[in-house]
């Protein structure tokens, strides 16, 4: 299986870098500042990790701290599902 970074690269890659740059995104790249990920992408993002992953990301949760970079996002997904799993 995957990682979830490598995972969540195929996904940045195919669908929002439609295959330009080979899909080269770098771990800590900001997807905000790299023009990457727009307002919409990130609904689109966010849809993503709640249908791949099975988590339920809140609206308080959609900051730049949890869904603006690789890493940000891997980090953010361990976290909700070790808390998911700790309350089962």
């Amino acid at each position: 299986m995957m990682d979830i970074k490598n995972r969540l690269r195929t996904y940045i890659s195919d669908n929002f870098l439609m295959g330009l740059n080979g899909g080269v995104i770098g771990d800590d790249t900001s997807f905000l500042d790299a023009g990457i990920i727009d307002s919409t992408g990130v609904i689109e993002l966010v849809s993503y990790l709640e249908e791949n992953y099975g988590i339920t990301v809140e609206d308080a949760e959609m900051v730049p701290e949890n869904l603006d970079s690789m890493a940000a996002i891997e980090r953010y997904i361990l976290r909700k599902t070790m808390t998911r799993a700790a309350a089962v």
